[in-house]
């Protein structure tokens, strides 16, 4: 059970993944000017975006979706719209988004609720960088997209077939919904776990959980499907809440280790019947770990550009070690959380072997990157954790590189030293002597830009190898 400080800071977190604003209809007729005018979130209580340096509302994107709509502009791609889901399977397929990854949510968490239901419930599909959301005969697709240096940037895709199908920036209202204590109080994404009534809706009184990879089982996927088996792990997905005075005796049982959703809504709706575990499980970990990387960012380039004010002309900031302690302080907090989360400290157990229903696990695995002995960050455990070597896989992504270099400096030395056991304090206790090697093994031989620390132990890795003698001792 969660301690009730823990469970208040649940209950805050009412933010809704892909959730955007109704008022969006309106706010996107308005001629420009004043949309501009407008403030899309008081800074107050959250990290400062809109202003310097982070600027989050300039059109100086690269994300992407961003990048694809620059290539409809040029007429490099074309989106090809059916009449089934509109403009989903090009969006997909354009943005390199398996249909395996898709998950079904039938909580009412979408400005297009009243299209969402147990009978309808909305499609959820992603990859490593962006989260495409489809409501059957809704008015727009639901789009998230990571930008390198921005983080989440939403959109919206009319559903209506158009001459020029254009992906429009949903700039002021999500972002009121998604800034939040449980996005780090970053522009950012995260998954809701809910007790839900027969039509979708909360029930009253009852509690809202985000779901992360700290999260035990029993607390997740409320208002979602689920297809797979998790043993005796069971969780809350797949059923609703048959006694509203008491919606936690949810039956837990009758919704785990559910592998067919036949009956419960109209496949030929979707792409998939599938909802897979799997994927659940990737979604937890990589909302969340995407939400820090931002704050990571966030804070430094804060911190940088506060002390570069504060600097004569012609001085500049270019490391840790230029900095005042509290001006580090700022940058070393978030990026420690990063580098705990990222090696899984926090991960809750597994205590039975997890297995999905479609092809998701061994599309994800088969991206890679892989070391010469075969190993790969996106290699699957799922049976006492959720990966075989944790190390999140979105240290290759281009969010993570876009880190300014005083947290990557940091993050990159922190690493190091938990992975060559330097560090042996509790907080990574979970990561025995073999995970910490073969993380380091499989890092030194796969990611590019690794400082001096790091090519200094990868020269003497090689040199063992070369000297029998050496690898013996």
């Amino acid at each position: 059970m969660r301690s009730p400080d823990s469970r208040a800071r649940h209950n805050q977190a009412v933010f809704l993944l892909l959730a955007t604003v109704v008022v969006f209809a309106a706010s996107a007729a308005l001629p420009k000017r004043s949309v501009i005018a407008q403030i899309a979130v008081q800074n107050q209580g959250y990290v400062p975006f809109s202003d310097a340096p982070i600027n989050y509302r300039s059109n100086d994107l690269h994300d992407p979706v961003a990048n694809l709509q620059k290539r409809l502009d040029r007429g490099e791609a074309t989106l090809t719209f059916d009449d089934q889901q509109g403009y989903l399977k090009s969006v997909l397929q354009l943005l390199n988004i398996p249909v395996s990854s898709q998950t079904l949510v039938f909580s009412k968490t979408s400005f297009q609720y009243k299209k969402i239901s147990p009978q309808t419930p909305r499609a959820l599909y992603f990859n490593d960088d962006v989260y495409v959301g489809f409501v059957h005969d809704g008015k727009a697709l639901e789009v998230v997209s990571f930008d390198p240096m921005q983080g989440a940037i939403f959109y919206l895709l009319d559903a209506h077939k158009a001459n020029k199908p254009l992906f429009q920036r949903a700039e002021l209202d999500c972002t009121q919904c998604h800034i939040a204590p449980a996005t780090r109080d970053v522009p950012g994404v995260l998954l809701r776990s809910i007790f839900p009534s027969a039509t979708g809706t909360q029930v009253v009184k009852s509690t809202s959980l985000v779901t992360g990879q700290d999260s035990p089982l029993s607390e997740r996927w409320g208002g979602w499907y689920v297809t797979g088996t998790s043993g005796r792990q069971q969780h809350m997905g797949n059923v609703i809440v048959q006694d509203r005075d008491h919606p936690e005796l949810l039956d837990r049982t009758a919704g785990t280790n559910i592998s067919d959703l036949s009956g419960r809504f109209d496949k030929s709706i979707y792409l998939t019947a599938d909802s897979d575990i799997v994927a659940h499980m990737v979604l937890a970990h990589q909302t969340q770990m995407h939400n820090l990387i931002t704050e990571t960012n966030y804070k430094t380039r804060i911190a940088l550009y506060d002390a570069q004010q504060k600097l004569k002309a012609g001085e500049s900031v270019s490391s840790l070690g230029t900095l005042s302690s509290e001006s580090r302080k700022q940058i070393e907090e978030p990026a420690e959380a990063l580098v705990e989360y990222m090696l899984f400290a926090n991960e809750v157990p597994l205590t039975d072997s997890i297995r999905g229903t479609s092809s998701f696990r061994e599309q994800f695995e088969a991206l890679g990157p892989r070391d010469a002995k075969g190993r790969s960050l996106r290699d699957f455990d799922l049976h006492t954790r959720i990966f075989k070597y944790p190390c999140s896989y979105l240290i290759y992504s281009e969010s993570f590189d876009a880190l300014p270099a005083p947290a990557k400096q940091y993050v990159y030395h922190r690493l190091y030293q938990i992975l060559t056991e330097q560090d042996r304090s509790p907080t990574f206790a979970r990561l025995t002597g073999s995970d910490r090697r073969n993380i380091l093994e499989i890092l030194l031989a796969t990611k590019k830009d690794l400082p001096s620390e790091w090519r200094q132990q990868k020269r003497q890795l090689v040199a063992r190898k070369a000297d029998p003698a050496q690898e013996r001792d």
